[in-house]
């Protein structure tokens, strides 16, 4: 199956559980990154909110025990800002929820991990993602190369391969509701 026809195929799976089902398999996937020691030693950590029925990871947001970063579409990069539950989010590219304008920019050299969004993710570490690549993008220009990644993928897409070109970047390790790799 190609990219096009996996992403369609996982992304209508995702959107197919019911509320419960994704809130329950979401925290799962909250504890078994608490129990990580990636993430839990980890100060400044670049996350996502949840979009389309990824993992939902904002019941760790309220953790003031870490920086939490997310990122803003500009052009075709990722800019990251430092946000607080408490800070405004607004509606950016791709109706994907963002930090304000002004918040403080997060740069390469404080972070200490990144917590991708995958649409699904394979033995190998390579990503299946919406095909815009501002991830690979980020990951493959020099101030990034190094960060540590967590892909953050439900179960049933965790899979033996997924299609990949030239330009996807794996990342470090994987996070499932049962598993971390």
């Amino acid at each position: 199956m190609g990219k096009v026809d996996l992403r369609r195929t996982l992304i209508g799976k995702r959107q197919s559980m019911s509320m419960g089902e994704w809130r329950e398999r979401s925290d799962r996937i909250c504890r078994q990154l608490q129990s990580y020691p990636l993430f839990s030693q980890a100060k400044t950590v670049l996350a996502y909110f949840s979009f389309r029925q990824e993992p939902d990871l904002s019941p760790l947001f309220t953790d003031t025990s870490y920086n939490w970063g997310f990122p803003r579409c500009v052009g075709d990069s990722l800019s990251w800002h430092l946000w607080q539950p408490q800070d405004p989010l607004h509606i950016g590219a791709y109706g994907i929820l963002e930090p304000d304008i002004h918040a403080p920019v997060i740069q390469p050299a404080a972070v200490d991990v990144i917590l991708v969004p995958c649409v699904a993710c394979d033995y190998q570490r390579y990503r299946l993602g919406y095909g815009g690549g501002y991830y690979d993008r980020l990951l493959s220009s020099s101030p990034w190369a190094d960060k540590p990644t967590i892909g953050i993928v439900f179960d049933f897409a965790y899979l033996s391969e997924v299609p990949i070109d030239t330009w996807d970047q794996p990342l470090k390790s994987v996070i499932t509701e049962k598993y971390y790799i």
